[in-house]
């Protein structure tokens, strides 16, 4: 994980504090688990189309969006959110998604709405009903619907 600040270094130290002591730190330190990038010219951030145009700073400049990039090992974007500057992210919402991202990749499964790591995952409708029952050997249920199609078939995490 790595962030992007408009703001100078000497701010982040301040703001790291502040986040810390936020967060219950006996010892607020000026660090956080993470590197953050300073930007204070927002040169990157306006390459990333970071910039919510529809919030200002007191000069009147644009500030940035609270923007979200996951970059999977194959150097692709996996996933891309942009919230707006006045609202604030869900880490474990990011991290649920991580886990999802890894899953699929490796098990050629799929996450429902609202999945946590160790919930059962969903067979891809692209799969065959043969193939399926051939790799998922724990076994496949399909949901009934009123359509009668097969679409949401669901299977064992694949631990």
């Amino acid at each position: 994980m790595i962030a992007l600040s408009i703001d100078t270094v000497e701010d982040h130290f301040g703001w790291s504090t502040d986040i810390n002591a936020y967060n219950g730190e006996l010892e607020p330190k000026e660090t956080l688990p993470f590197p953050i990038i300073a930007d204070p010219k927002r040169d990157l951030a306006v390459q990333l189309g970071m910039l919510d145009p529809d919030e200002k700073d007191n000069e009147g400049m644009p500030v940035t969006a609270r923007c979200v990039y996951i970059i999977g090992p194959d150097k692709k974007m996996k996933l891309s959110v942009l919230y707006p500057a006045t609202t604030g992210r869900n880490f474990d919402e990011l991290l649920r998604v991580i886990d999802s991202l890894q899953l699929t990749s490796n098990h050629s499964v799929a996450t429902p709405v609202d999945w946590q790591s160790g919930d059962r995952v969903m067979v891809p409708p692209t799969m065959s009903e043969e193939d399926a029952s051939k790799k998922f050997h724990c076994g496949v249920f399909t949901k009934e619907l009123p359509s009668g199609k097969k679409y949401l078939r669901y299977t064992a995490h694949p631990k």
